[in-house]
């Protein structure tokens, strides 16, 4: 027997004497309300992109399409000077276009670990769609309930004042 756990001696019990803990036993909670109480904090939160690394992997695409040109002009044998001559050409006109040029081909395709570009694309989504519907951009939810509910409340003023 350890530190007055369990039985002084098994003889007769019909056990081995071996203390386990009870695993079943549900501790009780601290709070009691399984729901915060701040309802600022059920709000749908849009997650932000980063735009270093949106514009990173921006020119990270740049870079791998005249590295490519690079490699295809080497195999032809051209001299360096052309090269780079072409390459920088080629840098200089896929860096002015716009970075949502390249996006909107794509729309669709990112795979699951360009996070950044989801975010930005869920956000151009909604923003287009909250135009569509003609929803102004200072709304916030729930506040036809609101409106709703204040009415109701005012109406049932004006009628206890009337008695």
């Amino acid at each position: 027997m350890a530190s007055n756990v369990g039985l002084t001696t098994p003889r007769g019990s019909g056990t081995s004497g071996y203390v386990q803990r009870n695993l079943s036993h549900l501790k009780p909670r601290d709070n009691f309300a399984p729901y915060p109480k701040d309802y600022d904090l059920l709000k749908h939160r849009q997650r932000k992109p980063d735009k270093e690394i949106l514009d990173h992997d921006r020119l990270r695409e740049v870079e791998v399409k005249v590295f490519d040109l690079r490699d295809k002009l080497e195999d032809e044998g051209l001299d360096e000077d052309e090269i780079e001559l072409q390459t920088s050409a080629l840098r200089q006109k896929l860096s002015s276009s716009s970075p949502s040029d390249s996006r909107s081909d794509r729309k669709g395709q990112f795979k699951p670990h360009q996070v950044h570009e989801l975010a930005q694309a869920k956000i151009e989504e909604s923003e287009k769609l909250r135009k569509a519907l003609g929803i102004s951009a200072n709304y916030e939810e729930g506040s036809h309930w609101k409106k709703q509910e204040e009415r109701l409340r005012d109406g049932l003023g004006e009628k206890e004042r009337g008695r």
